[in-house]
């Protein structure tokens, strides 16, 4: 088993996928269906057949760039396992940082209805849902096919009595106001699409990427439908990409003139999530 591990990650490092050695432990452990903690204890064992070809099947499709998170069916976020497939958006780490914004101002506030608008997965929902637990959060897709996800992982998690998944476009679904807008909305420019790796063009719904020529349409059209879907007071946490916060904030202030607008970074030190109250200060 150790020597078809290596071939396994020189086959992917042969191609260039830079996660080589994850990738290949990933897949072996799904093949045999352990952990990747059990696996480093197994390596000398000996693979049967029908196991070994599972294992090179799954190779196979990662060398065609299939994301590992599809050929898995799963993927962490926020310390959380969530069902993925196609018809909706692979969660990434970034997005940890608007569930930690939304977090603290909800805790800070005492707030107990939110919103949450592009759903997909329901990642960003459940999280909030779980970590707070007298909240109830109306949860948005446009996308019929990926609340069917969204409403799976609801269930795993058991949330789908204080997760209200609805489908429509942006906020028109939602039935009153709330006290917080949480967003992930496609912000990718026309121009950063052509620039993204086949593995996310080729197998991730592009729709939930393609923000527009400037990577603003969608967020656009949701703060000019803001207003009166929040309570007085209400609040706005957008995540954004890391050269938008100049256009996110004129659009803001364009909509809500007296807002306060707060930036916050990701890991990684780039503007990812804006914080907009239409009341009092915005803390984050």
């Amino acid at each position: 088993m150790r020597e078809l591990l290596r071939w396994a990650v020189a086959a992917f490092e042969e191609v260039g996928i830079e996660s080589a050695q994850l990738d290949a432990e990933l897949l072996l452990a799904h093949a045999l269906g352990l952990s990747r903690t059990q696996l480093y204890t197994q390596l000398d064992r000996a693979l049967e057949r029908q196991t070994e070809e599972s294992f090179r099947e799954l190779i196979s499709r990662r060398l065609g760039r299939e994301p590992v998170a599809y050929i898995l069916g799963h993927k962490e976020f926020y310390g959380l396992d969530f069902q993925v497939d196609r018809r909706v958006l692979i969660p990434r780490p970034e997005t940890e940082t608007l569930v930690e914004v939304a977090l603290t101002i909800a805790r800070q506030r005492g707030l107990s209805l939110l919103a949450e608008v592009g759903v997909g997965s329901g990642a960003v929902a459940i999280a909030l849902a779980i970590s707070l637990p007298e909240v109830e959060i109306y949860a948005i897709d446009s996308s019929s096919d990926g609340l069917d996800v969204a409403a799976e992982n609801c269930r795993r998690h058991d949330v789908s009595d204080r997760v209200y998944l609805l489908h429509g476009d942006l906020l028109a679904p939602l039935p009153e106001p709330v006290e917080l807008i949480v967003a992930n909305l496609p912000y990718v420019s026309m121009a950063e699409l052509s620039t993204l790796a086949p593995e996310i063009t080729q197998y991730e719904p592009v729709g939930a990427l393609d923000g527009g020529p400037d990577g603003l349409d969608q967020i656009r059209r949701l703060l000019e439908q803001a207003g009166p879907c929040l309570k007085p007071s209400g609040l706005l946490c957008l995540e954004i990409g890391a050269t938008q916060a100049l256009g996110v904030n004129q659009l803001l202030r364009s909509q809500f003139p007296e807002a306060s607008v707060a930036l916050v970074r990701d890991l990684g030190g780039l503007d990812r999530v804006v914080v907009a109250s239409t009341g009092e200060r915005a803390d984050a």
